[in-house]
């Protein structure tokens, strides 16, 4: 019996969204070459309904592609609905409210997976000669990338020789020809780290590729977790339950049951490829790509009328910033609050490309902490970019817990009035993500550098004062006369509150 429920079916989040209108079919036949990545990439910068596009002009008939699976929302539906439905909450679900989840299903028992026989993802099987890459829709999704991108919104499957970790873990994949894809596998990247395994022992890596997958298996392969830990009990936590898996035809791999689209095959342990350039989740697109591993597909099995989901990536919010950015801040928030630190929220501000991370200090636990500045930034920093999370987001932003870190208007606030000059602590010797836009080509190839602690916690927060409160609604005003306002909105002239 096939698993159901928008966080656990791909396909039935699809539906729910058409069903509450914050996504739209389209039936006028499109062509993958640039017009679905444009159409897309509209959606995202008007905040506009999901497009499902039903009639694509490549690929085989029937398969259709569906664009901003994550992407931001109206207010109508909830600005974070789509978020929202990948780990089963209500559509008008707060930031911090998915973000909670996140955090308390870190803290929850791992349910792992269930093993079935088989599933929709079997209902078509190419094997060896038959497999054919070109019967997938792929687009081009931007006029300056290198190729058309297979994954941009699904996750590596791979496993280590000894079978105790399995990591399902997101990365991008560009078509190479019918039966192979290129893409990265850095050595800090999980998949990259079991490839390194694999070599070890001069063998190529098994390995599954998931497109259409559950939305919180999509989420949980997007969460940098630690080293050594299955990702799909995670999303059995998340969940509630235990995501439904069946065994691949070739490598012995397990892949969710329900998946849309699954590719088998293994990781080539020599053989590159060239793959980009492509528009980055940074909103830049550099002119060069350069060589990445070789992917063999040795299967294909997919779902009658399978929908392939893309992520149009560049100017933000798109899904490496909903997702990917949401994922990074659960897990730097469980961090920093587990090793006693007084904070609130860690939030990566999705209007900033997943560059930095905007994290709240509790101003009664700092100050009751009898600490320093420099104290607190080295202290955080530690954290922060001893782990995986902290490799990902170069420059943290420290703010008092007045601040809401999910409302960009309150951040910008205060950089520009707590910020001063002199507060920024720099971390130079600190390895880092090298696709941060701003590196020099030294410290790309070093590894590190282009990390920062910026304090914009006021002297006096540290002994527990403020020298001025804000003037706002919610703190000008009391209680009853703003919830009098509220109540009478529309009567005051204006449409709903």
């Amino acid at each position: 019996m096939t698993q159901h429920g928008a966080a656990l079916n791909f396909r039935d989040f699809v539906d729910e969204l058409l069903r509450r209108g914050d996504a739209v079919q389209i039936d006028r036949t499109v062509d993958p070459d640039l017009e679905i990545g444009a159409v897309t990439r509209r959606v995202y910068e008007t905040r506009s309904p999901a497009p499902l596009f039903a009639s694509v002009s490549a690929g085989d008939k029937g398969m259709r592609v569906f664009g901003a699976p994550a992407g931001l929302s109206s207010d109508e539906h909830g600005a974070y609905g789509r978020l929202a439905a990948h780990v089963g909450l209500p559509s008008h679900s707060s930031a911090r409210e998915i973000l909670e989840k996140l955090v308390a299903a870190m803290h929850a028992d791992p349910v792992p997976p269930q093993v079935v026989p088989t599933g929709p993802c079997k209902e078509n099987i190419l094997l060896g000669e038959d497999v054919d890459l070109e019967r997938l829709p792929v687009p081009l999704l931007h006029r300056e990338d290198g190729g058309r991108y297979v994954g941009t919104y699904g996750f590596h499957v791979v496993q280590s020789p000894d079978g105790r970790w399995t990591s399902w873990s997101v990365a991008r994949t560009m078509l190479h020809d019918r039966t192979t894809l290129v893409g990265p596998a850095m050595p800090q990247q999980h998949v990259g780290m079991i490839r390194e395994m694999w070599r070890e022992l001069d063998r190529p890596t098994p390995w599954a590729m998931v497109l259409g997958a559950p939305p919180a298996a999509l989420a949980a392969a997007g969460m940098p977790l630690p080293m050594g830990v299955d990702e799909d009990g995670y999303v059995g936590a998340l969940s509630g339950s235990g995501v439904e898996v069946v065994r691949t035809e070739t490598n012995g791999l397990y892949v969710p049951a329900n998946a849309e689209i699954v590719l088998e095959g293994y990781i080539s342990a020599d053989e590159t490829g060239p793959e980009g350039p492509m528009g980055e989740y940074h909103g830049y697109s550099f002119p060069d790509g350069k060589p990445q591993p070789l992917f063999h597909v040795e299967a294909m099995t997919f779902r009658d009328r399978a929908i392939l989901p893309v992520c149009v990536a560049g100017v933000p919010p798109e899904e490496n910033h909903t997702v990917w950015g949401t994922m990074i801040s659960a897990e730097a928030t469980d961090l920093l609050r587990s090793r006693g630190l007084p904070v609130d929220l860690a939030w990566c501000s999705y209007e900033a490309a997943t560059c930095w991370m905007v994290v709240s200090v509790d101003r009664e636990r700092l100050a009751a902490r009898e600490t320093t500045e420099e104290e607190l930034v080295r202290d955080v920093a530690e954290v922060l970019f001893g782990s995986h999370a902290g490799w990902l987001v170069p420059k943290v932003i420290l703010v008092g817990s007045d601040i809401d870190v999910t409302d960009i208007g309150q951040v910008v606030w205060a950089l520009a009035t707590r910020y001063r000059p002199g507060t920024e602590y720099v971390f130079p010797d600190t390895p880092g993500i090298p696709m941060v836009p701003y590196l020099s080509a030294e410290q790309i190839r070093a590894g590190h550098g282009g990390k920062s602690v910026m304090s914009c916690i006021r002297p006096e927060e540290f002994s527990g004062e403020v020298r001025g409160g804000t003037a706002s609604f919610l703190t000008s005003y009391p209680q009853d006369l703003q919830r009098s306002v509220i109540a009478n909105w529309t009567r005051y002239g204006y449409e709903s509150a």
